[in-house]
């Protein structure tokens, strides 16, 4: 082992020791529910997607080049999907009932049947993130050195192009106003598209704050959760104006954030080992717990309807098998 590594698994370790003798003081906000094991499987794990109807989970598998559909009832792996290209992206079309893929390896977005995992056609683009509009029910990917598509989730063509200063990196939809807000950190900024325009009306800069990678909306209240890496810090911003409202220091390498919004909560899952639990109240943002997870388990998924966190964690470099690690929030 290099002695590089070495120092990278000393400090990941010590850092989970004393994140578990921090949690062990009280009770803890996630209770680990079940851990879904990933078999035979090596490299870093992207994003995940739910069909919460049909129970299915959907793990995309980077650095494995597949994506496994896990049976929620059962806990296991139900099939793998192998010869994909760095699959980053994946999507689930539940009106269809069909699994989107976006392959950053050979820039591809697949697209294929949930019941069979039989292809239904790709669109050749240089993908990463993938989202379904709820509006107009169209697929939109980020992909390339600056863009967002949108593509029809039936013919599988391109519809249209929206033009970014880079390449973007996670985005929602709001639905009360018809804007999408994307993080672009190549750019160092937040950048907002009207849907109905498909073009770029606003640009927001963060003045200290760089590397913008996970984001979350929470429409009801108005307020947008970005996550920096650099400095690791967590950021309130208001929907209408872009001014950061609420801040508060995270863990570290974040690839993920969610709210909870039946606790007033917010969950940041980050590669350095941990995921960080926030408290929302009038006064502001409270780091309430700092629960470890494993080294390199930046990806998550938080299902409001499920009431359940998601998180992937990688195989490790002393055998550690890679897993899905399922939280249930409390109280």
């Amino acid at each position: 082992m290099r002695p590089a590594r070495v120092t990278l698994w000393l400090t990941a370790a010590i850092h989970l020791i004393m994140c578990s003798v921090g949690a062990a003081a009280a009770d803890p906000h996630l209770i680990l529910e079940r851990t879904i094991p990933l078999e035979n499987l090596r490299g870093r794990i992207d994003h995940m997607a739910i069909d919460r109807v049909g129970g299915r989970l959907f793990v995309a598998e980077l650095g494995n080049d597949s994506v496994d559909v896990v049976d929620l009832q059962t806990g296991k792996v139900h099939e793998r999907i192998n010869g994909l290209k760095d699959p980053q992206g994946v999507a689930y079309l539940a009106n269809q009932d069909v699994i989107i893929v976006a392959n950053g390896g050979d820039g591809s977005v697949r697209f294929l049947r949930a019941g069979d995992l039989s292809s239904l056609g790709t669109t050749a683009l240089g993908s990463d993130a993938v989202r379904i509009d709820p509006s107009s029910g169209h697929v939109v990917v980020g992909y390339g050195n600056g863009g967002l598509a949108v593509l029809d989730p039936v013919t599988r063509s391109k519809l249209e192009d929206i033009g970014l200063a880079g390449h973007p990196e996670s985005f929602q939809f709001d639905p009360k106003t018809g804007r999408v807000f994307a993080n672009v950190p190549d750019a160092g900024q937040i950048a907002i598209i009207d849907l109905k325009s498909r073009k770029q009306v606003a640009t927001w800069k963060t003045p200290g704050l760089a590397a913008n990678f996970p984001m979350a909306l929470d429409s009801a209240a108005g307020r947008l959760a970005v996550v920096f890496r650099r400095p690791a810090k967590l950021a309130l911003l208001d929907v209408a104006t872009g001014a950061v409202t609420a801040s508060l220091e995270s863990c570290g390498d974040a690839d993920d954030v969610f709210f909870d919004g039946k606790r007033g909560r917010i969950y940041v899952s980050c590669g350095d080992g941990s995921i960080d639990i926030v408290q929302r109240s009038p006064k502001g943002l409270g780091l309430i717990e700092r629960m470890a997870t494993s080294s390199g388990a930046r990806t998550s998924l938080f299902v409001p309807e499920l009431d359940r966190l998601f998180v992937a964690v990688r195989a490790g470099w002393l055998g550690s098998k890679a897993a899905v690690l399922v939280f249930r929030p409390s109280p």
